[in-house]
């Protein structure tokens, strides 16, 4: 019984991040194919997970994340916040720039830890709980190359704020989590060292919350 509940719960989880994926819902049959599981299968999951606000289905039949998710990532944004700080501190004091962990929810992205350096004498103020479109700033264009199996780090200028330049590159290797690692300026950056710089501090704090 305990296996039996054990794949229950790993077929469930395999089908909320299926959903995470940021595409526009999928049927029951779409979920049943990548799944690799039969259809009364699958909408037996469902069942459970609708009746507890993790999915929800649309006028057309297709299935969303539920508000549940939601909940439940907000419970989790303190813990993340924590864990990120001293990878953060650690970035920020030696690229001399603002450095900040984003967070995907859906289509924005939300920036749940943001660490300003000590040492200099300007730098941007980026605020904790700010959002923006993914397809604006370095932090979110890290996120949507994640999505598509990229892992490079992303750059941007002036897409959020005037003359301030971005460096994201995406946290790797962790299912259950979209989010990127990134600093921004308003004095140039140098590529060549800032870019691995930030995509080593993604996969050190990817590291951390394995």
């Amino acid at each position: 019984m305990a296996a039996e509940s054990s794949q229950t719960l790993e077929r469930g989880l395999r089908l909320l991040r299926l959903l995470a994926d940021g595409r526009r819902g999928r049927t029951p049959t779409e979920l049943a194919v990548e799944l690799e599981l039969s259809r009364p299968a699958v909408y037996r999951l469902l069942t459970t997970l609708q009746g507890e606000g993790f999915v929800r289905r649309d006028s057309a039949g297709r299935v969303h994340l539920g508000f549940g998710v939601l909940v439940l990532a907000r419970a989790v944004q303190p813990l993340l916040r924590e864990g990120a700080l001293p990878t953060l501190r650690g970035l920020a004091e030696e690229v001399g720039a603002t450095a900040h962990l984003t967070v995907a929810e859906g289509d924005e992205g939300l920036a749940v830890a943001v660490v300003e350096p000590s040492w200099t004498n300007m730098h941007v103020a980026y605020r904790e709980g700010s959002r923006h479109p993914l397809t604006r700033g370095a932090a979110g264009l890290a996120i949507l190359a994640l999505r598509e199996g990229r892992t490079g780090y992303q750059v941007s200028e002036g897409q959020l704020q005037e003359g301030a330049r971005g460096v994201a590159a995406p946290v790797p290797g962790l299912p259950w989590l979209e989010a990127s690692v990134g600093v921004v300026a308003f004095t140039p950056l140098d590529l060549d060292s800032v870019g691995p710089r930030v995509a080593a501090a993604a996969a050190e704090l990817s590291g951390s919350l394995v």
